[in-house]
């Protein structure tokens, strides 16, 4: 790395003197323009409009124009503000790190010790840990004067310049001011998705998947030039991205959490999240079925019942009657046992059967009495 900036935190009396270097760097793959008939490299000149000549760099000065004046302001008159010329981190104050507010985050800096012995820089190391407080610092760097927070990463202090106050925007959005219920159930289905995703922050755990396919989609054209085929690179046509589906928010929060929880037996089952869905979908369609069956099966069951009453009335009846009925009993308790009432009906049959039996068995005497009587 190489130090952007060299200067001195003032921490009250002591000084301690640092090197500044840029923390962060762009990851992106950088690409340039080209004029899409030939190739030809497209360069950005800078023409003046009242010449038409190409100015050099060197040439051009800052300006600032306000009801239709402008102020021309040369490098050695910027130069000349008292606080481009400061190479002082000032702390100003010690506060606890939950009181920033991380919109206020603009870029980091690594500050490394620029003297013969890095006490004081371990010292001011040693009081921000032991603290347990972040330092507010205010500094120059870059033609701008700028606010920043001292803290400790891995052992080094770490500079992250803030945006001051008035650069942080308002959220004034009309659409929030409306009054918005969000039912119990709601609430405890989104708290257990977020159950369902909690881990412990890993950032190499995730990839700039932009960054890789672009350097997939480089290296299949240099491969393959004009003859490309993007749909066969990336396994999916060119420009199809994610299409919403605008569905209830408890059916989606449903489905969220049915994938979180089930994604792991459907995985090892080989059953994709579709047919995960599907099979779920199937489900709740039988429940209804199954509900539907226990109705009938106590239809019949009644019908049972209803059968033997109408059995038991029938002793006062004459036989062929009883029979009839008998009959009638039978065949509804036989459909009983279709409809699981096996119990209902191995009982009503049975009863009725012997009470039939009775019956015939009281008349049969009476009629054998009645043709002995005739011969005398």
């Amino acid at each position: 790395m190489r130090a952007i900036w060299k200067g001195a935190i003032a921490f009250g009396l002591v000084n301690v003197p640092v090197k500044v270097y840029s923390a962060t760097e762009d990851h992106d793959i950088s690409l340039h323009q080209v004029h899409n008939a030939d190739g030809g490299r497209i360069r950005y000149q800078r023409r003046c409009e009242v010449c038409g000549e190409v100015v050099d760099y060197s040439d051009i000065e800052k300006a600032f124009e306000e009801d239709g004046r402008t102020v021309v302001l040369s490098k050695d008159e910027l130069k000349s503000i008292p606080a481009e010329n400061s190479h002082e981190i000032e702390v100003v104050q010690f506060v606890p790190s939950e009181q920033l507010e991380p919109m206020m985050f603009e870029k980091s800096y690594y500050l490394e010790p620029d003297s013969k012995s890095p006490k004081a820089y371990v010292l001011l190391r040693r009081a921000l840990e032991d603290t347990d407080r972040v330092a507010i610092v205010q500094f120059a760097l870059r033609e701008k004067t700028r606010l920043g927070a001292l803290r400790i990463k891995d052992d080094v202090l770490v500079l992250q310049s803030l945006l001051w106050p008035d650069e942080v925007r308002e959220a004034n959005f009309p659409s929030l001011d409306a009054s918005i219920k969000i039912s119990s159930q709601e609430r405890d289905m989104s708290a257990a998705l977020v159950e369902s995703m909690a881990a412990d922050f890993d950032p190499t755990s995730f990839t700039d998947e932009y960054q890789v396919q672009l350097r997939q989609l480089i290296d299949a054209k240099l491969e393959q030039g004009e003859s490309l085929d993007t749909e066969e690179t990336f396994g999916v046509e060119a420009g199809e991205g994610g299409k919403g589906e605008v569905i209830d928010l408890m059916e989606a929060l449903k489905r969220s959490l049915d994938r979180k929880r089930g994604g792991g037996e459907a995985a090892s089952s080989g059953t994709s999240d579709d047919e995960a869905d599907t099979g779920d979908e199937e489900a709740e369609a039988a429940k209804p079925a199954r509900k539907s069956s226990g109705t009938k099966a106590g239809t019949k069951a009644a019908g049972a019942e209803t059968a033997a009453s109408k059995s038991t009335a029938s002793k006062t009846t004459a036989s062929k009657t009883t029979a009839s009925k008998s009959a009638t009993a039978k065949s509804t308790a036989s459909k009983a046992t279709a409809s699981k009432a096996a119990g209902t009906k191995s009982t009503d049959t049975k009863s009725t059967a012997a009470k039939s039996t009775g019956t015939k068995t009281a008349e049969k005497p009476a009629a054998k009495t009645t043709r002995a009587r005739k011969p005398a």
